[in-house]
């Protein structure tokens, strides 16, 4: 039985050389999705890095429905040598990026497209989603079961610690917890890691700036 679902597994983990890596707008060389898969759909609207790893049971979707007309650039972008982790769901509609090297934990959910809510007397199902882009920042980490909400703009070699709800800005080189996520430590150049707290005007110029990420 072991031998069995190692050979399924091998056979089903997609690759630049198959027919499912061939579906996406890009699948770098050496990048791999686990088998067995999550929901996948949408594949022409996602670009997908080099040397990627997609854990098992990952959930990658672009648009509302499969076969859905998104347009000629990816909707979906994930950079080079990621790692998303075991059950997570990243499901895009207008615009999200992932830059290079960014890791998550397993179970993490991000998305660009959220339930309006607008009119009162109307179920929130029933009324028009709202967009807003994402951007995750290079090298950062996101731990176990965070969630990234529509508009959230995480910057370069930041941690999301587990569990955490992200919304707006992260800046640089910091570390964010709790729900909704803030600042906890950041780097300053020369002092090493601080608490939150200290060195406000680096926190606004972070902000100001916004994270360096690919276009």
């Amino acid at each position: 039985m072991h031998w069995g679902w190692g050979a399924a597994q091998r056979a089903g983990a997609v690759t630049a050389d198959t027919p499912a890596g061939r579906r996406f707008a890009t699948f770098g060389r050496r990048s791999m999705a686990a088998f067995p898969p999550g929901a996948v759909f949408g594949e022409r609207s996602i670009a997908i890095g080099e040397d990627t790893l997609i854990g098992p049971f990952v959930s990658l979707s672009a648009g509302m429905v499969p076969g859905q007309d998104l347009g000629p650039v990816p909707v979906l972008q994930i950079g080079d040598r990621c790692v998303i982790g075991r059950g997570s769901h990243i499901v895009a509609h207008h615009s999200l990026v992932i830059g290079d090297d960014v890791f998550t934990g397993p179970y993490v959910y991000v998305t660009d497209q959220n339930h309006g809510y607008a009119d009162p007397d109307v179920p929130i199902g029933r009324q028009l989603p709202r967009n807003a882009e994402v951007r995750i920042g290079s090298g950062s980490w996101l731990g176990a079961g965070a969630v990234v909400l529509p508009g959230a703009c995480i910057g370069r070699n930041v941690v999301i610690a587990a569990g955490s709800v992200v919304r707006g800005t992260v800046p640089d080189r910091c570390v964010a917890a709790g729900v909704p996520a803030r600042v906890v430590r950041h780097y300053r150049p020369g002092d090493g890691w601080s608490p939150a707290g200290s060195g406000v005007a680096e926190l606004a110029e972070g902000v100001a700036h916004g994270p360096d990420l690919p276009r």
